[in-house]
């Protein structure tokens, strides 16, 4: 934690997802207005009483951004858990048991992975029909855990190796007492950079998914936003506001998880931790020339 208090990157980005956080929460002390209700003319442009306009039907454009910030955040850190639990628990099991347990959850493994993730997405999205963001993220946790899995199982066949894991056989341990306690521990720089990488993939395919019109329209997200822009022809009739205001949210949003996850993997990876390291040596060794 102290390493993560002190990256830059890793700072940027909490206080930008803290903040989107934050809006979501305080949606209603920051807006008057319904997100589903007709609060102005059609396509009116951002003014004082609507700051970030209205869309075709009249509705605030700002209210649903902040509103749809809250099933947006949800799907995504709920399919993100639960793609992260299934594959580090597989993962872990896997590398920990091997035998046959190993071989069949790897089949299970390889077969998820060689099927195209996003096809597979839009063939079950299609076969629901209007699948609320609940229903999408279900999608997304039971077919996005096997790469998660893959990574934590290699992680786990470096760590039960060693001599503290050995100590707990010899001391007899169950082995659910020493995968819990004794190589969760070791591997859990993965499982953050797991579940931060399973964040951003679960919201930008919720978005998606939405855009392409497979997900609930009564539901307010930035996908819905997405699509009810699009079938509008916002950009044809000059109405950027109504369009580029959740594409802006998700890079925004992209932005700050990707630095965490960034900080996270150089905190993880002290290979990536070179290059201050090779920084202060340059700055030292121009400094020793220049009092030469």
């Amino acid at each position: 934690m102290k390493s993560l208090l002190r990256n830059r990157k890793a700072l940027t980005g909490l206080a930008i997802i803290a903040f989107i956080v934050f809006v979501a929460v305080a949606a209603p002390l920051l807006t008057q207005y319904d997100p589903a209700a007709r609060t102005g003319r059609p396509h009116q442009p951002p003014s004082l009483d609507h700051i970030l306009g209205t869309t075709r039907i009249g509705q605030d454009v700002f209210a649903r951004l902040i509103y749809g910030a809250r099933t947006s955040l949800a799907v995504g850190f709920g399919a993100g858990l639960l793609i992260t639990l299934a594959g580090t628990a597989l993962g872990i099991i896997a590398g920990y048991r091997g035998g046959k347990t190993d071989e069949v959850i790897s089949f299970f493994t390889n077969m998820v992975l060689v099927v195209p993730n996003l096809p597979l997405l839009l063939v079950l999205a299609a076969f629901i029909g209007q699948a609320s963001p609940v229903v999408i993220a279900l999608i997304l946790g039971a077919t996005s855990w096997a790469w998660g899995a893959r990574v934590t199982r290699a992680e786990t066949l470096s760590v039960k190796h060693k001599d503290f894991v050995k100590s707990a056989e010899m001391m007899g341990e169950p082995q659910w007492r020493i995968m819990t306690f004794e190589i969760f521990p070791n591997v859990v720089s993965i499982v953050g950079i797991n579940f931060i990488g399973s964040v951003i993939f679960a919201i930008i395919t919720e978005a998606t998914l939405e855009f392409l019109g497979l997900g609930d329209p009564r539901a307010i997200s930035w996908g819905t936003m997405l699509y009810n822009a699009q079938k509008a022809s916002a950009l044809s009739v000059g109405a950027w506001w109504d369009i580029l205001t959740p594409c802006f949210a998700l890079a925004f949003l992209g932005i700050g998880m990707s630095l965490l996850n960034f900080a996270v993997d150089e905190i993880a990876n002290p290979r990536l931790r070179t290059g201050n390291h090779l920084k202060r040596w340059s700055l030292l060794v121009r400094s020793r020339e220049g009092r030469l």
